[in-house]
């Protein structure tokens, strides 16, 4: 398939990307590479912090290494 590079770029066809919600371009000399991402699961990093701990003490989130270090 060829398309044509405008001032924006290259539009790629919707139905190259069915179902696809992201995708990584990189360059290598003179090749383009379009890979779709495909995940899974979601990154547990979004996780984070949506069922916090309560441990009764007023600071730990201030102290939290010194609370979490062998050395108490």
């Amino acid at each position: 398939m060829k398309v044509k590079v405008t001032e924006q770029g290259v539009i790629i066809p919707k139905e190259l990307l069915l179902g696809v919600k992201e995708v990584e371009i990189s360059q290598n000399n003179d090749v383009i590479l379009v890979k779709k991402i495909i995940q899974d699961e979601p990154d547990p990093i979004f996780g984070l912090g949506t069922n916090p701990v309560s441990c009764g003490i007023a600071d730990a989130s201030e102290n939290h290494d010194y609370y979490l270090s062998d050395s108490n």
